[in-house]
């Protein structure tokens, strides 16, 4: 029996982690990225500590208050354990959209927004499915481009690849998900 992630209430707790220069961390609807900087500014008339991270599959500069750092969804790159299991959700059958376009399109953006590891893979596991079945919308193949690229930025630091090597890896499994589920899907009409 397959799980839905939607099925599972799960409370999004708010941890605020320690962060340290040299740290890689993931900073959600742009990738993984490393800390570069810490130090205090003085920002209209409030000093506060904040973190400079340096996203480096877009090459760009984020700058996060220390405070608020868990409430923006910061976190560490994924360990071992949660790589294994990410690649079971990339691996596992297509769960359930929204048929209409738009309506779906706004059912994986807010999957995209929470931040979540496995949230993201099903959005990359289902789009890439959609994509080899029926094709993609303008709007969809951008989302799934994008989406694709900030999971293959936290994978090349959980796996050590470079970001080459580590969307070459993920295209490999989704392109093996989607030809499996395709084959299966052929069986079951005959």
């Amino acid at each position: 029996m397959a799980i839905d992630l939607e099925d599972l209430e799960i409370e999004r707790e708010i941890v605020n982690i320690e962060f340290e220069i040299g740290d890689n961390v993931v900073y959600p609807h742009h990738g993984a990225g490393q800390v570069v900087k810490k130090e205090e500014k003085n920002i209209l008339g409030e000093v506060r500590e904040y973190l400079t991270i340096k996203i480096l599959h877009n090459d760009m500069t984020v700058m996060v208050p220390c405070a608020n750092a868990g409430k923006a969804g910061l976190r560490r790159v994924i360990d071992e354990e949660t790589v294994k299991a990410v690649l079971g959700v990339l691996a596992a059958d297509v769960s359930e959209m929204p048929k209409n376009w738009n309506r779906r399109f706004k059912h994986n953006r807010d999957k995209i927004k929470t931040g979540d590891i496995y949230e993201l893979a099903e959005v990359v596991r289902n789009l890439a499915v959609r994509e080899q079945d029926k094709g993609l919308s303008t709007g969809e193949k951008q989302m799934y481009t994008r989406a694709k690229k900030i999971l293959a930025s936290e994978m090349m630091y959980a796996l050590e690849k470079t970001e080459d090597e580590a969307e070459a890896y993920l295209d490999e499994i989704l392109l093996r998900t989607a030809d499996e589920l395709a084959a299966a899907s052929a069986a079951s009409a005959e």
